[in-house]
This record gives C-alpha cells, structure tokens and sequence, in this order.
C-alpha cells in the first residue's frame, strides 16, 4: 500500500529542509515503497489560490508532517498562517500527524508560533532538531514506526515471513516430493513422501504461524512470479564486449527457484563452445565446455539464494564474448567484504531458508565456500581470475578464454573431434548460419523440424541460428507459426 505525506512549514524558512527530505524518502529503497511525497515546490500550475490547493492536499494525504522555526508566515485577515490552517485541517480530518520543532529559544519564535507550538503539544508528541541530519534521523524513525503501526514491516527475514495471500494449495505437491526424493538421496533428507506437505513444510521451518512463508513459494510455488513478479530470471547474450541493442538473444525466465537456476544454467550452456573428444582412450568419449558448469552454477545460484527479494530488480545472467556477468540486487551483509569472501569465512546467507533447501537438495553448500569454490575452479580450469564488485548490487564476472574447451579435451583424449563442436561455437556459427540461410531460400516454407533433419542440428541449434538471423535484419516471419514463411531480405549474403 502506498502512503501520501504532506509536508508543511513557513514557505520561505524550511525549503531546503523540504526538499532534501523529500529527495530523501524517493530516493531511498524501503520508503519509496511506501511513500508518495507532497511539497510546495511540486504544486502544479492551476487556475485556483495555492491556499485551497494546499488545503486539498492536506485532506488526500496519510501523513501531515510539519517543520515549525522562528516563524508564523503570512497571515489570512483572521490572523491565521498557512501552516496554522493546514494543522487544523490534518486535526480535523484524523491525518496521521508527525511534528519536529527547530532548536531555538522560545523568545526567538514569533509569538503565534509559540502558540502553535502549545496546540501541537497537546496532541502531538513532537521531536527538536539542531541540524538537516538531526532532522532527517528523526523523521526516519518517525516513518519506521508508522509502517510498522500499519504492518508494512516485518520483524522477521523475508524468507521466514509468513504471506499473507497464499495457501498450500498454491505449493506444487510434484516439486515437493522431487525435492525430497533429490534431498534424501543427497544429504539424507530424514523424511519421506509419505510423511505429507505440512510436516515436510514444518520440518523446513517454512511454515510460520500456520501460513506458508515467502520462501516456501519461492521454493515449491506453482507460480511464484504472481507473488513476486521481479524474482524471474533475465538472460541476455551479446556478441560484443558490451550492451548494445537489438539484443541478439533475450529470454526472461520464470518458475520457483529450481527452475530458474536449471533453466539460466542451460541458457549460458547452450551459448558457449562444447568440445566432444574420441574414445582413444576411454570407451566414453570426453566432453568439455569453456567454463567449467560447477562454476556457471555457482555463480547462479548465489545470485538467486542471496539476492534481495524486496528489490524491484530481477537477477540477470549476461554473457559477452570476453565474460559470462551474473547480477543480482543484493548487498554483503556488514560482517563481510568482497576481500574476505575470497578466504575462509563464516556464512551469513541473506535468506536462510532458502540457502537451507538449497543445501538439501544439494544446490549449494552450507559453509559458505561459493566464492571461493568459483575462484579456485577457475584457476584449476586455466581461466583468468573472477571478479566480484558491488555495482549497484553484487555482481560476479566470470571470463572466457578461447579454446580452452577444446585444450580440456586434448588432454584427456589425444584429439578433438570436431565435427562435434558446440554449434552455436565461435568457429563454427558462420558456416551453419550461411547453411540455414540457403535452405530457407530455397524453400520459404520449410519448418524448423525439416531444417532439423536436414542439417543435424538439434531444436536448440537451429533456434539459436535462427535467432541470429532475425537478429540480423536477414530473415522474417510472416504468417502462422505453421502455414506460414519464411522472407527473405534482399540484402542478405550468402
């Protein structure tokens, strides 16, 4: 719920005051949640007084919060000032009213504005500043209290907080026993299927007060985006070393938090190289991508266990040519540094709940090692080291080396294979764009399954190069998903 504040005082004597209050609580990421902001400077142009206008606004707002110095202001012919008259309206009106009085002595205020004072006093318990922080500390505690009056604020970790619009009917029964069945055959998970979704739930700490937590429909939701629609996860892949648009590949992905971690990790999968070697020496022939999946994962799913889920920002895996960059709006908790996360240290995991099933089902490790597991894989792999930033959240930035996959194979094989190279790998993109390219000339009807069998590509591949031509202004669809063709752009090279 959103939540109007009028904020009033002697129009000439706080207006820097007002404004950096008003920027303040905008700007900041719990109270512009919350908080709409009202002051004089923002009253738009009308064909009416400015005093009836404030009188309106005094009457639509939730909070009339008043800042009293020195003066009385500009007095009515009955003697009263703005201020006066727009307290008396929140009064009458039942506002909720905050009251903060500037550090001067009595005989330095305008005698009405001592009286003022008086009124306020004996209804409203205000609080004295010395100073814009002194002020700006006070109405920060003023406000922390109001939204906990209203229930705005929990007193618990958000995964841990019951909510308040869903039910077990909203929890998947199949997630749940797939997570057991995962968790008993990876940590020895002490219940069983048969136990049931309550003491499961229970036993998971993800029932509170009798209502399912926030985590409980991350975790098992059967839609948790209708909970919490920024949870998704967006995947973007960029050709260059930077963003630029039109974006040849975007997906947003969405589902409980399995499914995301599943679906972002298959996403940098299918975009980078895959080198396959022979059965020389071994009867399974061996496989390597360009970054170890150990370390893709881990690097996903600390971004979506320990992310700020009250942020209004979703978490984003972007990969460039030179670097796979995984964002998530989250911050280290006080006891940790990007320096410390690279040595042995304790866990502090932002959600505990989640971390706690994540652990079970063997997604993550208890301890705390990610960082260190993704900076270690890395050297081991022979890829240059990791980085770690707080950039507007934290943000992991993993980088690519060329060739690497297929240096792995080497040396586990003897030789490549390399007729069984990642398709959509650097080296080989070109060749299997062209190659689609004249099939599709030559038949403007022929259908993804058909371009499936003729060239060997799985549906992935073929959606992928697909993807690149479009992206290219080369090719176009018109009609149907079936029925309909292919167009093709006259200036597109064979």
């Amino acid at each position: 719920m959103r939540y109007r504040i009028f904020i009033s005082s002697v129009q000439w004597e706080f207006a820097n005051e007002r404004r950096m209050l008003a920027d303040y609580l905008q700007k900041d990421a719990l109270f512009a949640r919350f908080f709409d902001i009202f002051i004089f400077e923002n009253l738009p142009a009308k064909d009416w007084q400015p005093e009836k206008a404030y009188i309106e606004e005094v009457k639509n707002c939730d909070i009339f919060l008043v800042l009293l110095g020195k003066e009385y202001g500009y007095e009515f012919p009955d003697g009263t000032s703005p201020t006066q008259r727009e307290y008396e309206t929140a009064t009458e009106n039942n506002k909720y009213r905050l009251a903060f009085l500037s550090g001067v002595s009595e005989n330095e205020r305008h005698a009405k504005t001592q009286l003022l004072v008086k009124q306020i006093a004996d209804n409203v318990v205000y609080k004295m500043f010395s100073s814009p922080s002194e002020l700006l500390s006070g109405v920060y505690s003023a406000l922390i209290n109001f939204l906990s009056e209203k229930g705005e604020l929990r007193n618990e970790p958000f995964d841990k907080s019951p909510n308040r619009d869903a039910e077990l009917s909203d929890l998947s029964d199949e997630k749940i026993e797939w997570f057991v069945r995962l968790a008993k055959a990876e940590r020895n998970f002490p219940l069983s299927i048969s136990d049931g979704k309550e003491k499961i739930l229970t036993h998971l700490n993800l029932l509170n007060r009798g209502k399912i937590t926030n985590a409980a429909i991350l975790l098992f939701g059967k839609q948790p985006q209708r909970f919490f629609l920024t949870s998704e996860v967006k995947c973007a892949h960029f050709h260059d070393i930077r963003v630029q648009k039109p974006i040849p590949f975007y997906q947003v992905y969405k589902g409980n938090l399995f499914e995301l971690v599943d679906q972002a990790v298959d996403f940098v999968l299918s975009k980078i190289d895959l080198a396959i070697g022979t059965r020389k020496r071994s009867i399974e022939a061996p496989t390597a991508y360009e970054i170890p999946v150990d370390v893709i994962k881990e690097a996903i799913v600390n971004a979506v266990a320990h992310r700020d889920y009250d942020s209004t920002a979703s978490v984003q895996v972007m990969l460039f040519r030179n670097r796979l960059e995984v964002w998530n709006p989250g911050n280290l908790p006080p006891q940790l540094t990007i320096e410390i996360l690279k040595n042995n240290h304790g866990s502090y995991p932002h959600n505990p709940l989640i971390a706690d099933v994540l652990y079970y089902a063997h997604y993550i490790e208890r301890m705390g090692t990610g960082i260190q597991d993704i900076v270690e894989k890395c050297a081991d792999y022979g890829l240059p080291e990791p980085q770690f930033a707080l950039r507007d959240g934290f943000v992991t930035t993993i980088y690519r080396k060329q060739g690497i996959a297929y240096e792995k194979v080497s040396e586990e094989s003897g030789e490549i294979n390399k007729e069984k190279v990642s398709e959509n790998s650097e080296k080989t993109v070109e060749k299997t764009v062209e190659k689609i390219l004249k099939l599709i000339k030559e038949n403007p009807a022929v259908t993804q399954s058909e371009l499936i069998k003729i060239t060997g590509l799985s549906r992935r591949g073929i959606e992928w190069n697909i993807a690149q031509l479009k992206a290219k202004g080369m090719i176009a669809r018109e009609g149907p998903d079936k029925g309909g063709c292919w167009k093709i752009n006259n200036k597109a090279k064979k």
